[in-house]
C-alpha cells in the first residue's frame, strides 16, 4: 500500500498511546459486549429440602426421617449396613425441617410403574434397601426383587409409614442416643401401629411435581410488555396486557394473541 508523500521538515505524526485507565475502559466495554450477545444463563436448580405429601411425590433424593425423641434418619454405609444416623440439620429438632448432612443418609426413590403405592430405594453404594425375612435391613442387591420393593403408605398429616412385602413395617427399635432399625414391626391385636413406624419423606424441592408446575407456571408467565408488543405490532393499552399476560398463564395465549390483533386492525380501518 503506497504511503502519503513526506517532505523533508515535516513533524512526524505522534502515535497515542493509551494510558492505562482507558485501557480498561476500552477491555470493560468489549467484555460487556460479549456478554451481551452471550445467551441468557439458566437459573440455578433449586435443591432446597421439602416434605413429600403424597406417594406421587416420591421421586429423586430423599431423607426418611424417624420422629424419635432426638430425629434420626434411615442410613446405609458402602458395605449395606443399615442404621439409624442422627440428624444435625433440622430446626428446633422439628423433623419437618431435616436436612441430610451426610450422603449415607440419603437415598434415591423410584415409583414402580403400574404400582399403587409401590417404591424402590438406591443407597449411596447403588444398591437397593432391602428387608429379609427376620426384619434385617441390607442395602447390597443391584437387583430388584420383591424384598426391595415397598409399600408407602401415605396419611392426612403427611406423613408415611413403610410396608414389606411381608406386610410388616420398618420402624426405629428404641429411643437411646443409637436407636435400632427393624423391618418386622407389626401392630398388636387391637392396637394401631406403634409410632416408631412414622417417618416423614424429606425431598428436594425440583422434583416435586406440584412445585414444577408452578415453577413452570412462572416462567411462562414471565413476559414483558415490549415482547408483546412487537409480537402484536403496535402499542398495547394496559388491559390489553394484562388479558394476554393472564391468557400465557393459562395456557391460550395464542387465542387471546389473534384477537388483539384482530382488534388492532379493526381500529386501524375504523
Amino acid at each position: 500500500m503506497p504511503k502519503a508523500l513526506t517532505f523533508k521538515g515535516d513533524k512526524k505524526p505522534s502515535k497515542k498511546r493509551k494510558r492505562p485507565d482507558e485501557q480498561g475502559a476500552d477491555d470493560a466495554t468489549s467484555t460487556s459486549l460479549i456478554r451481551a450477545n452471550e445467551p441468557p444463563t439458566e437459573a440455578p436448580e433449586d435443591d432446597t429440602w421439602v416434605s413429600a405429601d403424597t406417594f406421587t411425590d416420591l421421586s429423586g433424593p430423599v431423607l426418611l426421617v424417624f420422629h424419635t425423641s432426638s430425629p434420626h434418619a434411615l442410613a446405609c454405609d458402602q458395605l449395606g449396613a443399615v442404621f439409624a444416623s442422627k440428624l444435625e440439620n433440622l430446626v428446633e429438632g422439628n423433623p419437618a425441617s431435616a436436612e441430610p448432612h451426610d450422603v449415607r443418609q440419603v437415598f434415591v426413590a423410584t415409583r414402580v410403574v403400574g404400582s399403587e403405592g409401590d417404591v424402590v430405594f438406591k443407597g449411596c453404594n447403588g444398591r437397593y434397601l432391602g428387608c429379609d425375612k427376620v426384619g434385617v435391613l441390607r442395602v447390597e442387591r443391584e437387583a430388584i426383587s420383591p424384598e426391595e420393593t415397598w409399600t408407602c403408605e401415605a396419611s392426612e398429616s403427611g406423613v408415611f409409614r413403610l410396608r414389606t412385602n411381608r406386610g410388616r413395617y420398618v420402624g426405629a427399635d428404641g429411643e437411646g442416643p443409637k436407636p435400632g432399625v427393624r423391618g418386622d414391626v407389626q401392630s398388636l391385636e387391637g392396637e394401631d401401629l406403634p409410632e416408631s413406624t412414622v417417618i416423614r419423606i424429606r425431598m428436594q424441592a425440583r422434583f416435586k411435581p406440584k412445585l414444577k408446575v408452578e415453577k413452570a407456571e412462572k416462567v411462562r408467565a414471565k413476559i414483558s410488555r415490549k415482547e408483546l408488543e412487537d409480537e402484536v405490532g403496535r402499542r398495547l393499552e394496559d388491559d390489553e396486557v394484562k388479558k394476554l399476560k393472564k391468557a400465557r398463564k393459562e395456557g391460550n395465549f395464542h387465542e387471546a394473541m389473534l384477537d388483539v390483533k384482530v382488534k388492532g386492525k379493526h381500529d386501524k380501518f375504523a
